[in-house]
Order: C-alpha cells, then sequence, then structure tokens
C-alpha cells in the first residue's frame, strides 16, 4: 500500500472533523453526522483507489452516502489501489451534540479483503498496548486479566486505568474491576478513542474493557495494529435476526474469539482527526478566517505514528467556511 496515501486519508478525516465541528453542542447529533458524512464522501472522491466501504453508516436503505458496499474513489480498476475501507465519520456522535471530549473522525484502510465485514450489533471488546500484548484473554476473569497487564507493565494493579462504556450491562464488570482495585475511567460514548487510548502512555488508560458496538471493534483493531497493542473481540448479537445474518456472512461460531488478524489482514493504514478534545486529540479550534485540526495517522506495515497539526483557511478553501 502506497505511503502517499496516508496523507490523502488526512485530507479526508479533516473534512469531516472540520465539517462536524460547527454543530458541537449544539444538541442535533443527526445533524452533525450528516455533516461529516457529507465531507467524508466529497473528499473521498478525489483520492485515487478503487475503495469499498465494509465498515460503514449502515445499509443502502439506512445511509445513502458512505454505506456498506458502497464503492468510492477516484481510482482507475487495475491501475490504483484496490482497499477495504472502515468508516466512522463521527465516532462519538453523542458527544459532538453536547460538547463531550473524544468525538473524532475516523478512517481505517487495508488491501481488498483485508477486513473483517462486521455485522451492526454488540462486541465485547478488551484492548491493551504493546507493553501488554499477547498476554490478554477474552475467557479470563476481569481480575486475572488485569493482573496479567499490570505484571506485563510492571506495575502494581492498583495502578491500572480502565475505560468503560458507562452503561447499565456493565454492573457486573465495574464491580468485578473495583474489587481488583484497580482505577475507572467510565466513558459516555467513544470507545475507538478508549480503545487506542491504550497504545499511548501520555492518555493514562492502560485497558478498554466491555461491550461496544462490533464495527467500532474493527476499526479500533486496525488502529491498534498499527501501534503494536493487543486486541480481542467477542460479536455479542442483539437478537436472533442478528445472529443468522452474522452466520450467513461467515461468522460462525458466532461466538469466537477474534484477534487482530481476525479483524484486520495485511498491511493497514488509519487516520483520526479530534472533532472534540481528548485523550488522544485535540479538537477543532476555530479562529478568524479559519480552524486548526489534529490528526493522528498511523501505518502498520513501518509502525510510523506522525501527528499532524494543520490550520485551514477558509478564504483558499470555501468548501470548509461553512
Amino acid at each position: 500500500m502506497d505511503r502517499k496515501l496516508a496523507l490523502e486519508i488526512v485530507r479526508v478525516t479533516e473534512a469531516a472533523a472540520l465539517a462536524s465541528a460547527r454543530l458541537m453542542g449544539r444538541g442535533d447529533g443527526e445533524a452533525a453526522d450528516h455533516a461529516a458524512v457529507e465531507a467524508m464522501r466529497r473528499v473521498f472522491d478525489t483520492v485515487d483507489v478503487c475503495g469499498e466501504i465494509v465498515i460503514g453508516e449502515g445499509e443502502l436503505d439506512q445511509a445513502p452516502m458512505l454505506h456498506i458496499g458502497e464503492r468510492v474513489g477516484a481510482g482507475i480498476p487495475g491501475q490504483d489501489p484496490a482497499v477495504d475501507i472502515a468508516v466512522d465519520p463521527l465516532e462519538g456522535t453523542r458527544l459532538c451534540a453536547s460538547g463531550g471530549p473524544n468525538a473524532l473522525a475516523v478512517v481505517a484502510i487495508s488491501e481488498a479483503g483485508g477486513m473483517l465485514r462486521a455485522p451492526d450489533t454488540y462486541m465485547e471488546k478488551i484492548a491493551v498496548g504493546p507493553a501488554a500484548r499477547g498476554v490478554i484473554d477474552l475467557d479470563a476473569p476481569p481480575a486475572e486479566n488485569l493482573r496479567r497487564v499490570a505484571d506485563a507493565k510492571g506495575v502494581y494493579l492498583d495502578d491500572l486505568t480502565v475505560s468503560i462504556l458507562n452503561r447499565p450491562r456493565h454492573e457486573a464488570l465495574i464491580e468485578a474491576v473495583r474489587a481488583t482495585g484497580a482505577r475507572i475511567k467510565l466513558i459516555g460514548d467513544g470507545d475507538v478513542a478508549a480503545a487506542v487510548a491504550t497504545c499511548f502512555e501520555s492518555s493514562g488508560v492502560d485497558v478498554l474493557m466491555g461491550i461496544g458496538g462490533a464495527p467500532e471493534g474493527v476499526i479500533a483493531a486496525a488502529a491498534i495494529k498499527c501501534c503494536g497493542g493487543d486486541f480481542l473481540g467477542r460479536l455479542r448479537p442483539h437478537d436472533d435476526k442478528t445472529r443468522e445474518r452474522a452466520v450467513a456472512m461467515g461468522l460462525d461460531p458466532v461466538d469466537q474469539v477474534m484477534g487482530l488478524e481476525t479483524l484486520v489482514s495485511g498491511e493497514v493504514l488509519f487516520a483520526a482527526t479530534g472533532v472534540t478534545g481528548g485523550d488522544l486529540l485535540e479538537g477543532v479550534r476555530f479562529f478568524a478566517g479559519g480552524a486548526s485540526t489534529h490528526t493522528l495517522i498511523m501505518r502498520s506495515q513501518s509502525g510510523t505514528q506522525r501527528h499532524i497539526r494543520s490550520k485551514h483557511f477558509f478564504a483558499r478553501k470555501p468548501e470548509y467556511a461553512s
């Protein structure tokens, strides 16, 4: 995969972040998401790839743009790279609508056939950074996993911080983690940012645990693969119809534990631009005549992590002016 593609993808996530950030805190998550989708689609149409959306905004009848199965890119078949694309134009829609932290615009790209086609259902997850790679086990109790992570990182168990989505379904998990003495950071939304944060010591997050969206799990796995961390996931279908769809998609047994290479195989690129500031990235900041963005772009083959801080001047980029 051409490394030059990484900088093209930065343009995609920047556009989505700029568009949705204008609606931060205005209480209309649907409008913010729609703005991000349209901006992302517009820029994708200028990128020289032959892309297929494998993780997107739903099926064709649910999402007119960036839906699963949609073809994007300005590439010429047989000449430009064929790629799988996972998008979350606004990861943390409610966070953006309320002005909360850690809303992101996210894209992950793999070689064609490299990403799991995940149904829109739940996934049980555990994510850690490079220091704890290979020690986690989704079948082990929380206390055992946290002990292993603490040992791998050379810290006391009560020095660990665990991110968990603040949901009623996690009451037992939260109590189990508290019983170990580990610290907990409850998050309202945005478990992609929380999963990726485990790979950066500056975030203060060591582990992500719990059940969240399966599509977000694939995107997080792509990012963590670039960082050298570890991620395990297991589908938790919310009804029989979804379970049947998962089986039809080749995910049988449905309750199998999936590691990084199952979720994302081969080389992968990951880019995220902050919409609202948080543990991982700064948010969009507007100034007279323009705005600034903060983007993380990573490539699994080289392990390179680039932080790109950009200034956009609306007089020269009128498409970003409103």
